[in-house]
């Protein structure tokens, strides 16, 4: 009987050696298999200064942004003249009409970010992704004629798709109003430059808040029992650019984020809500005193010293320390350092985001400002004469990471060592 079960173990042996050698499984197979994918004990909170799991876990969002993707500017995206997105798609509108212009648009972010980017990003040790986006993917224009998709329902899918692939890579995701209805800022990061009408006080105003809140009001109800989706980000850097004192820039922060706040929570009670103080740690309330919870509060800072980021940043976490901080968006100018910025933010706790995952500006192949560059088979588009098959062949497959761009060093040289 042994003699027979001995012999019956060997057969299994050689039987499995056989498969592995007809069979062979890859490191990739073995990587995928080793991501499970996000489940409800992953969904974030925050407890105190911290952000935590279900399971009480402190995390750390260490991210990259995915900028000049679903909101485009000029400097980062493959198109001639630093055009805001707005201008452009109007070009575009005005040759080839409504839907050959988003037929141009769903061409070029079909191929900026793709699976293998989220890939890439995985793998290169971050943990979330700071997704910005303004009201056109889900507006036709300004007074909120909706997108719809093939099915007649308000279109979605794009944040669907990114969120989705996300969570099966245990990617968090920040979905950020880039460019609210309206636009919250005079820069032309927000979708149009020189245009901020979000706060004004007249009919066309709260209009413009109105279709805001209807468009987080359905973002937050889709995504409510996300455990992938990490936070709301409100606005990006409201009142940027604008000619305003601090008592002003407060003012309208506070109106506009208890008003956002109050719309959010009427249909998810659970997501985390980050509001941006960008420039100053006087630009928002203390959390409490408004009944907030829930809340991350966030800055930008595009310092000029090391002294003073780190100044900032300290003084920031000490006035608001009833919330956890994030570093939105960041970039060492002039005698600002890396090092300085990425150990200031670790000894701090601030989760942080880099500006931005890729670009195809000139001089992007080797710049501190992105991840992935474009130098060669790069050709940028001109709205005013290219024809629609030229621009969609301009913003097709050669705009994928893997067809002519190229690693910056920046990974290498300032981020690997502190994620």
């Amino acid at each position: 009987m042994k003699k027979i079960f001995r012999q019956t173990v060997s057969l299994l042996l050689i039987a499995a050696a056989l498969f592995s050698l007809c069979f062979p499984v890859s490191a990739a197979d073995t990587q995928q298999d080793s991501i499970q994918g996000f489940t409800d004990e992953d969904f974030l909170k925050t407890n105190g200064q911290k952000i935590v799991n279900q399971k009480g876990e402190a995390i750390r969002l260490k991210g990259v942004n995915l900028g000049a993707w679903m909101i485009w500017e000029g400097w980062l995206c493959p198109y001639e003249d630093d055009l805001d997105h707005y201008t452009v798609l109007e070009k575009l509108t005005e040759r080839f009409g409504e839907e050959g212009a988003y037929e141009l648009f769903n061409t070029y972010m079909d191929n900026w970010i793709t699976e293998a980017d989220l890939d890439t990003i995985k793998e290169l040790g971050f943990n979330c992704v700071r997704v910005p986006f303004w009201y056109r993917n889900f507006y036709y224009d300004d007074n909120g004629r909706k997108i719809l998709d093939e099915n007649g329902e308000w279109d979605f899918s794009r944040l669907e798709w990114v969120v989705e692939e996300c969570s099966k890579r245990e990617i968090y995701v920040v979905l950020d109003m880039h460019g609210a209805v309206g636009y919250q800022s005079d820069a032309p990061h927000s979708g149009k430059g020189h245009s901020v009408g979000l706060y004004a006080d007249t009919e066309q105003g709260e209009r413009y808040r109105e279709l805001t809140d209807e468009l987080w009001t359905e973002i937050a109800t889709r995504f409510r029992d996300e455990p992938a989706v990490a936070m709301y980000d409100l606005l990006n850097e409201p009142m940027c650019d604008v000619e305003a004192t601090e008592f002003e820039r407060r003012k309208n922060n506070e109106m506009i984020y208890t008003r956002l706040y109050d719309t959010i929570r009427a249909v998810d009670s659970e997501h985390i809500i980050t509001m941006e103080a960008i420039w100053t740690a006087i630009a928002l309330p203390l959390a409490w005193t408004k009944g907030w919870e829930n809340v991350v509060y966030q800055v930008h800072f595009y310092n000029n010293s090391n002294f003073i980021f780190n100044f900032f940043a300290w003084v920031t976490k000490f006035i608001y320390s009833d919330v956890p901080m994030m570093m939105g968006e960041f970039y060492p100018h002039q005698k600002t350092t890396w090092e300085n910025c990425f150990k200031t933010l670790n000894k701090a706790d601030y989760s942080w985001f880099l500006w931005t995952y890729k670009a195809t500006g000139h001089g992007m192949w080797s710049s501190d400002w992105c991840l992935r560059g474009s130098k060669n088979g790069f050709e940028r588009v001109n709205v005013e004469t290219d024809s629609y098959e030229e621009i969609a062949r301009k913003w097709g497959t050669c705009l994928r990471t893997e067809n002519g761009f190229q690693d910056t060093g920046h990974y290498e040289a300032n981020v690997k060592d502190y994620i």
